[in-house]
C-alpha cells in the first residue's frame, strides 16, 4: 500500500506513523518523504479512515509486491548515463574480457573497443568461479587497471561486486557496478548499493522469476537509488545445447511493466560464443535497450570462459549486424 502525503506540518504527519505504528504496520519513506510505502498485515487498515488523516493526499492499493520499478509508478522510462554511454536511449554495448588479466590485456582490448565506438568497459577483477581452483581475479590491482583504461580511452567501467567488504574499492574504481546472478538476492547487499550514488547493473538469478528479480532492483530503488539497469543473463531450464536458456520473451514483458532499462547477456546466457551473434540479433529484435558481451584479443588463451568469448575480429562483425539491425527497427517502428 502506498500513501502519498499532503504538503502538511510534521505533526500531522506524526500522527498519522504513531496511528500505522499502533497497528504494527511496517513504514518506507519514499520520494523524499513525499511517499509512505506500507508493509505488514495491510488488511487490518480501513481505508476511509487513512482517508482522514490531515496529512493523507491519496491511498494507493497495489497488486504486486513492488512499486518503484513498474511504470504505473513512472510513466518515463528511466535512462542511465555515464560517460558518453546512455542506457534506455538507443542502443548501447558493453564489452570486454571475462577477467582482466593483465594491464596490457586490458588496454589493448580497451583500445580495440574504443576504436569501433564502444562506450562501456566490462572486465572481472573479482572473479565468482565455481570450482575454487580456477582464476579467481587480480582483485584490487584489477580495478586498478580497469579505471586506468576507462581514464585513457573515456570508457564507462563495469565491474561485478562479490561482497559488501569491496564497496569502498567499487566506488572508487568502478562506473556501473554489477551484481551478478549469484548476488541478485544478496539483500544486506542491495541494500547498500541502494545508498551508492553509482548505477547498478543487477542481473537475473539463475532460477529467478521475474517477481524476484524486480523485487530485487526494488531493494536498491527504496534505497535511493534509481539508477538501475536490469540484464537478462540467462536461466537454468530443461533445455540442453547451451549453458542457459536466454529468456527473450522477458524483455517486452518487463519493456511493458517496468521504466528500467534493459540489456541482455548473451555471452552467458548461451556459453557458447557461435551462439552469441544469433542470439544478441535476436535479443535487440525483441526490444532490449543493450548488450553485455564478453571480448577478448585471444579468446582461446582467455584465464576463464574463453569458449563463451568473441574476438574482437568477430565482435566487430557482430557489432555491424547489430547496429544495423537496431537503425532498422527504429526507422520502421
Amino acid at each position: 500500500m502506498i500513501i502519498v502525503l499532503k504538503k502538511a506540518e510534521m505533526n500531522n504527519v506524526n500522527e498519522l506513523v504513531a496511528f500505522l505504528v499502533s497497528k504494527k504496520i511496517e513504514i518506507n519513506f519514499l520520494e523524499d518523504n513525499k511517499v509512505l510505502y506500507l508493509k505488514g498485515e495491510l488488511v487490518k487498515l480501513d481505508l476511509n479512515q487513512l482517508k482522514a488523516f490531515d496529512a493523507v493526499e491519496e491511498v494507493i492499493t497495489l497488486d504486486t509486491p513492488y512499486y518503484q520499478v513498474l511504470r504505473k509508478y513512472q510513466k518515463e522510462n528511466t535512462v542511465v548515463k555515464v560517460k558518453d554511454a546512455t542506457f534506455g536511449l538507443g542502443l548501447e554495448i558493453i564489452a570486454g574480457p571475462c577477467s582482466v588479466e593483465s594491464k596490457e590485456q586490458i588496454d589493448k582490448i580497451a583500445k580495440s573497443l574504443k576504436a569501433m565506438g564502444i562506450k562501456a568497459l566490462r572486465g572481472g577483477a573479482y572473479k565468482p568461479r565455481t570450482s575454487p581452483y580456477t582464476f579467481q581475479g587480480l582483485g584490487e590491482e584489477g580495478l586498478k587497471y580497469l579505471k586506468m583504461a576507462g581514464d585513457k580511452y573515456n570508457l564507462a567501467i563495469v565491474s561485478e561486486i562479490m561482497s559488501e567488504d569491496d564497496l569502498d574499492l567499487f566506488i572508487k574504481y568502478v562506473d556501473i557496478i554489477q551484481v551478478g546472478a549469484r548476488n541478485m538476492q544478496n539483500y544486506a547487499l542491495l541494500k547498500k548499493l541502494g545508498k551508492v550514488k553509482k548505477p547498478i547493473l543487477l542481473k537475473r538469478g539463475f532460477a529467478s522469476t521475474v517477481d524476484e528479480w524486480l523485487l530485487a532492483a526494488e531493494y536498491l530503488l527504496s534505497m535511493g537509488n534509481k539508477e538501475v539497469i536490469l540484464c537478462e543473463r540467462g536461466i537454468r531450464t530443461i533445455a540442453n545445447g547451451s549453458k542457459a536458456t536466454l529468456d527473450l520473451n522477458v524483455i517486452p514483458h518487463l519493456k511493458k511493466i517496468s521504466h528500467l532499462p534493459v540489456i541482455v547477456d548473451p555471452s552467458h546466457g548461451t556459453g557458447l560464443y557461435e551462439y552469441v551473434e544469433p542470439m544478441s540479433l535476436a535479443a535487440i529484435a525483441a526490444g532490449a535497450d543493450g548488450l553485455i558481451i564478453e571480448v577478448h584479443h585471444d579468446p582461446k588463451a582467455a584465464f576463464s570462459d574463453g569458449v563463451q568469448t568473441l574476438s574482437l575480429e568477430r565482435f566487430e562483425k557482430l557489432l555491424k549486424k547489430v547496429k544495423s539491425l537496431s537503425e532498422h527497427l527504429q526507422k520502421n517502428d
